[in-house]
């Protein structure tokens, strides 16, 4: 009788997970297009290829869907932090923590893709930048020990804005490359400005 009900919950988790699949992939494919104001539940379930009493018993509404989505978003970006954050000082280095980052996005690419679009939320995309701010503090403190926090407090505003760069050119290739090398690359843009492109060969215009 027990097994019967081991099976009955572990199938309902499966249809509980693909179903809520179903409803993200539909949710980021209309956000692409179009503000959230301008999407209905009905328009999302169908596209999904659900009924709205399937979608009313996972949220309340479209909001609440968007909240829950970058609700597991933030709970992973910060699990992905904590192995790098709880490793010893030889594995805590910029470009360790940069690969964990950007790894995270590219696990959560659909969500990534419409939050840095014409109709993402940049609130969240806020707050994504406060957390990396919070624990690039600390890795960097680690690892430049004449550095103050301001001034790496100061370089992170600085390079923050351009990894968002980088992030949207790699988003808007599909993110064919590993999060490993775009990882690199920024950390080299990072630490040697423009004399990352010294060693890359010059031409004249």
């Amino acid at each position: 009788m027990k097994e019967r009900e081991g099976e009955r919950l572990s199938k309902n988790d499966y249809r509980t997970r693909v179903t809520k699949m179903l409803i993200r992939e539909a949710f980021t494919a209309l956000l692409k297009s179009r503000p959230i104001q301008s999407i209905t539940v009905k328009e999302l379930c169908g596209k999904a290829g659900i009924n709205r009493g399937t979608f009313y018993a996972h949220y309340t509404d479209i909001y609440d869907l968007l909240d829950k989505m970058e609700d597991e978003m933030t709970a992973d970006f910060r699990k992905a932090l904590e192995p790098l954050l709880d490793s010893g000082e030889k594995e805590l280095t910029p470009l360790n923590f940069t690969t964990g980052v950007f790894q995270c996005l590219k696990d959560n690419a659909d969500i990534c893709t419409v939050t840095l679009g014409p109709y993402g939320d940049k609130e969240f995309a806020a707050r994504l930048i406060q957390i990396g701010q919070e624990n690039c503090v600390e890795t960097y403190t680690r690892y430049f020990e004449g550095a103050t926090p301001e001034q790496i407090e100061y370089f992170y505003a600085f390079v923050s804005a351009g990894c968002i760069g980088v992030l949207e050119k790699w988003l808007a290739e599909g993110m064919a490359g590993s999060a490993q090398d775009i990882a690199a690359m920024t950390e080299d843009i990072m630490m040697s400005g423009i004399g990352f492109l010294k060693n890359k060969g010059s031409r004249h215009i």
